[in-house]
């Protein structure tokens, strides 16, 4: 018959980690990430502030965006006379003021409210309408 006392004795199992090679691992990885972070540098954008932009044109051509999403404009002292006018209309005589002034200035103010696409979708049109000044109005 066999031995019961010999049952068991063969291998006995560990209970304790053994914790050297784990903390070994974790200091070569913080090494690793503090090298990487200072030889990585971020993105940075530049972004304007209104109180850093050039001189504002004296008298620019308007188009405001109103929170349901209708184009007015106002043409200023020296632009097109826009009063009343339907949203093509608007780009056709801007585009048409554009060929003969090409220092012509365009503000695009919008409501708070308003989708962002929307500006974007507006000062694209005022770009392929042959404007080169279009700027945001701010507050």
């Amino acid at each position: 018959m066999p031995n019961v006392a010999s049952r068991g004795r063969g291998r006995r199992a560990m209970n304790e980690i053994n914790m050297v090679p784990f903390i070994d691992v974790m200091l070569v990885l913080l090494i690793i990430f503090m090298v990487t972070a200072t030889v990585i540098t971020p993105g940075s954008i530049n972004i304007p502030r209104a109180g850093q932009s050039s001189k504002a044109p004296d008298n620019p051509v308007t188009v405001m965006i109103a929170a349901d999403g209708a184009i007015t404009a106002d043409g200023g002292k020296n632009g097109p006379n826009l009063q009343n006018a339907a949203e093509g209309d608007i780009f056709a005589a801007i585009s048409d003021a554009a060929r003969g002034n090409p220092d012509l200035a365009v503000m695009v103010a919008a409501d708070k409210d308003i989708a962002y696409q929307k500006v974007i979708d507006v000062t694209s049109r005022l770009r392929q309408a042959g404007v080169a000044r279009v700027g945001l109005a701010v507050r």
